[in-house]
């Protein structure tokens, strides 16, 4: 199917064929339709599946053949969780809506409010926000919900697991109670699949993915590794594979920095993102990333929210995160639009538990990758049966060597790693020690 059998207007085809699109993704085909039918939808797809279009498009239709805004009012409000996220799906409007007249602002903490305020005077037919600024902006009276149409909330699990819940309910009481909500995200938990549905009303629910699911273009694998060593690892691996575009998430800011600083050290161009970093530096550091002039950017979660590069072939987890969903948020960050990547975990042994939750949600046994020279002293202790997936019931003890360079598993470098069981001794000629 073509987008233009969607229903779309001639002026927003025009856009969406100047980007290179002629045939909508599985969200887009799902979700235009019933947005351009006023109900309100609760949409679950990983990222890079086009998702942001798939509400941007049918919005602009719609605000397209409504009236004009007027003075600090809204039509559309579309919420996200982070100020990068907000940025993108701004760009995002007002490139598929170049040819429309249509008037967008986007508005986020860490810059100056009063430019923000000018931009909402003569009134935005589309806002897009992150929670706090747009509370900070209303209690000035700048921001106006009378006219409000529609509204989105973006990465809807993230806002609620970030704590917004409660300035989303605060917005919620300001919004005029018959309008058209949207929520679109990369999972929903049980959880905040219950707290989302009262948050909209009978809702079409749109699922282009099995649930907690990671893109079968991503190869997966981890290096069991001391803590110690991690840093050398990476290293190591970075260069080893002449990796040149490596996303790399951290569990802390002051983690983020630490690898990015030793990076610099070993003569890799490395820099870090995260909420103590000021706006501007989080978005020169993202386009000196995207454009190549550093090869490493090492992010915490909340900062990597809205991080939407093309063709990004590496992503690697220093630290495994604390919730297991966040896994896939992270390797959905490679792997897009059909192309390959791969995610690449560096654990040690006091993260056993995060790794059996990830492996239980994502109903995989992720392989086990030992770096010769990096053997762990502290091996992770096996799971119990109930942390294991169903469907793996028996786990191999020794598999096929491989080699973690992209692409090319039958190099002569093949032997540079070894993949063992992650629950295996070091081996005698290893320097093993007696555990008995």
């Amino acid at each position: 199917m073509g987008f233009s059998k969607l229903g779309l207007s001639e002026a927003i085809l025009r856009s969406v064929l100047k980007q290179g699109y002629d045939s909508p993704s599985a969200i887009q085909e799902k979700a235009i339709p019933a947005v351009l039918e006023g109900k309100d939808l609760m949409a679950a797809a990983q990222t890079g599946t086009g998702k942001t279009a798939g509400f941007t498009l049918p919005i602009l239709q719609l605000l397209s053949a409504g009236e004009a805004t007027k003075s600090n009012q809204v039509r559309c409000l579309i919420l996200t969780p982070t100020r990068e996220l907000a940025a993108q799906v701004n760009d995002s409007v007002i490139t598929y809506g170049a040819n429309l007249p249509l008037k967008s602002g986007v508005v986020f903490g860490g810059v100056k409010i009063n430019p923000q305020m000018k931009k909402l005077r003569s009134g935005v037919d589309i806002l897009v926000a992150t929670p706090g600024r747009l509370l900070d902006l209303y209690s000035q009276n700048a921001v106006k919900f009378d006219n409000l149409e529609i509204l989105v909330l973006d990465e809807a699990d993230r806002m609620l697991d970030m704590g917004f819940i409660h300035d989303i309910k605060r917005i919620l009481k300001l919004l005029p109670k018959r309008r058209q909500t949207l929520m679109f995200s990369a999972t929903f938990s049980d959880d905040i699949r219950k707290l989302a549905k009262q948050l909209v009303s009978n809702p079409v629910e749109i699922s282009v993915t099995p649930r907690n699911t990671t893109v079968k273009s991503v190869k997966q694998w981890i290096h069991p590794v001391d803590k110690s060593r991690k840093q050398s690892l990476l290293t190591h691996l970075i260069k080893e594979n002449s990796w040149y575009q490596v996303l790399v998430f951290s569990r802390t800011k002051h983690g983020a920095n630490r690898i990015a600083t030793n990076l610099e050290k070993k003569k890799i161009s490395a820099t870090a993102i995260h909420g103590n970093k000021s706006q501007g530096a989080r978005t020169k550091a993202l386009a000196d990333f995207k454009n190549g002039k550093v090869n490493v950017l090492v992010a915490t979660d909340i900062a990597a929210r809205g991080i939407d590069i093309d063709q990004l072939p590496h992503v690697v987890n220093f630290d495994l995160p604390h919730v297991p969903e966040d896994y896939i948020h992270r390797i959905g960050r490679t792997g897009r639009a059909g192309l390959n990547g791969e995610a690449v975990s560096l654990v040690s042994a006091d993260e056993a538990n995060q790794l059996f939750a990830i492996e239980r949600l994502i109903q995989k046994k992720l392989e086990r990758v030992i770096v010769d020279d990096y053997w762990p002293d502290h091996n992770v202790p096996e799971s119990s049966k109930k942390l294991l997936p169903s469907k793996n019931k028996k786990i191999q003890k020794t598999k096929k060597r491989i080699n973690p360079r992209h692409g090319n598993n039958n190099s002569s470098n093949a032997n540079k790693s070894k993949v063992k069981s992650f629950w295996s001794t070091r081996p005698k000629n290893k320097g093993a020690k007696d555990r008995s």
